[in-house]
């Protein structure tokens, strides 16, 4: 994968620790092509920025990442070295990243996009995961809560299926209230996407999640890509086979996950579904918000949102 590879050659060129990934790639540069499954379709203007073990493209505006990407593998969720704990600028975004004054005092925390602890197999996988290009402005409870209940089950999944390709990031958009004096803005809603392209069993499947705390089980934030696609205007999963990617980003199969009981809600059971019994549309509103309508539809979404 072309991401292991750049890793691979920096670890042996750089002592333990210190070795850092000084790559960027613009939607104009053709000499790295072709992108790894993981990586959405690049816009007009966007660069990928490399960092050990996940890649990133800035969004200046909003002074955070409009999307982090990697693959996780079984493998990298054996944690080898301890978290790290040094937030820094990061000296790949040319435009210059949010800082420790930004968040000193706004009553949100630094939230990872790419979780430290999906990064613990190397050590400057893991400390570059603290760089401000990887921070997005979260509420306590939603960054302690929810949002990690979410990191952890990706980490089961990873080891369930051997690896996952997972992108995450923020839903910006004008008008959103900013913090300090680089004016970072504070995101209402947050995406996963995850997707499973090893056999036997090919699926994929959204999140979107409000920036608030929340009980509630992480399936009910579940959304079909296409829906995400929708809300975020990112093309995810472009290196796909079509007939693979239209199949996969227009289905939502809860039942095809192994939704582990540590990811729960408190004192809740784990969710479950049957064939032939009704489950909640995997489709999102306009607004984000999942569908509340009920379905037996085989593909999991309700009759407005494409169900048979």
């Amino acid at each position: 994968m072309l991401i292991r590879g750049i890793i691979a050659f920096a670890l042996c060129s750089l002592f333990a620790g210190h070795g850092q990934i000084h790559a960027t790639q613009s939607i104009n540069d053709s000499s790295r092509q072709p992108l790894p499954f993981e990586f959405p379709t690049l816009k007009t203007g966007q660069h990928i920025i490399y960092h050990a073990g996940f890649a990133l493209v800035y969004n200046e505006a909003h002074e955070q990442a409009d999307w982090v990407a990697y693959e996780l593998t079984a493998e990298e969720t054996q944690k080898a070295f301890e978290r790290g704990n040094v937030f820094m600028k990061d000296p790949l975004v040319k435009t210059g990243t949010a800082a420790d004054e930004d968040y000193l005092h706004s009553g949100y925390d630094r939230g990872h996009l790419a979780p430290a602890a999906d990064l613990c197999y190397s050590i400057s996988a893991m400390a570059e995961s603290f760089y401000y290009s990887n921070m997005s402005p979260q509420v306590a409870a939603f960054n302690r809560g929810v949002w990690k209940r979410l990191e952890g089950q990706v980490r089961v999944w990873a080891r369930n299926n051997g690896a996952v390709y997972v992108v995450t990031g923020p839903v910006l958009n004008a008008g959103l209230p900013t913090i300090g004096n680089n004016k970072v803005s504070v995101p209402q809603l947050y995406y996963k996407a995850i997707l499973d392209y090893r056999k036997p069993e090919y699926k994929a499947l959204g999140f979107v999640l409000p920036n608030a705390g929340s009980s509630l089980p992480l399936s009910h934030f579940a959304v079909t890509i296409d829906s995400l696609e929708r809300l975020t205007g990112i093309d995810f999963f472009p290196a796909l086979p079509d007939t693979d990617e239209s199949t996969l980003e227009a289905n939502i199969c809860l039942p095809c996950w192994n939704w582990s009981s540590s990811t729960t809600h408190s004192g809740g059971k784990k969710p479950s579904a049957k064939a032939g019994e009704a489950a909640q549309c995997g489709a999102s509103t306009k607004t984000g918000a999942r569908c509340t309508r009920m379905t037996k539809s085989s593909n999991g979404n309700c009759w407005q949102h494409g169900g048979d």
